[in-house]
C-alpha cells in the first residue's frame, strides 16, 4: 500500500491530502476530475483512491461506480472525501462501491485510520 490516487478538483484540498500522505510514506498521484481520475487509475494501478464527490463533469459517485465496474480497476478501494456530510451521501457512496467516507476538512488521524481499515 504505497501509491494513492487523489481525485479532487480543489488544488487546496489536493495539496492538504498530499502533504498528509507524503509525511506518512505514501506516493501520490493526482487527477483534477473524474475522467482524468479513471484514466490515472487504469494506467497507474494505485493501491487506493481518495475521491472527491462534487467535481465538474463526472462527479465522484459516478467515477466510483465506474471504477468498481471496470475489470482493470474493480480491485482498487475507493474512499470518498467530501464536504457533503449527510448520511444519505454516505449510503449512496457505499452503494456505488466506496469502502469509506471522510468529511472535509480532513482530520489526519481519521484519514490514516480509514486508509488502514480499508486496505487491511
Amino acid at each position: 500500500m504505497r501509491k494513492i490516487l487523489i481525485i479532487d478538483d480543489s488544488p487546496a484540498d489536493t495539496r492538504e491530502l498530499t502533504e498528509i500522505l507524503v509525511q506518512h510514506g505514501y506516493s501520490v498521484i493526482q487527477a483534477e476530475d473524474g475522467e482524468a481520475g479513471l484514466r490515472a487509475a487504469r494506467d497507474e494501478q494505485p493501491s487506493l483512491v481518495l475521491m472527491d464527490i462534487v467535481m465538474p463533469g463526472m462527479n465522484g459517485f459516478q467515477a466510483t461506480r465506474q471504477l468498481n465496474r471496470g475489470a482493470g480497476t474493480r480491485h482498487i478501494p475507493v474512499i470518498l472525501v467530501s464536504n457533503k456530510n449527510q448520511e444519505v451521501d454516505r449510503i449512496w457512496g457505499a452503494r456505488q462501491g466506496a469502502r469509506g467516507y471522510v468529511t472535509k476538512p480532513v482530520r489526519e488521524a481519521e484519514l490514516l485510520a480509514m486508509i488502514q481499515n480499508v486496505t487491511h
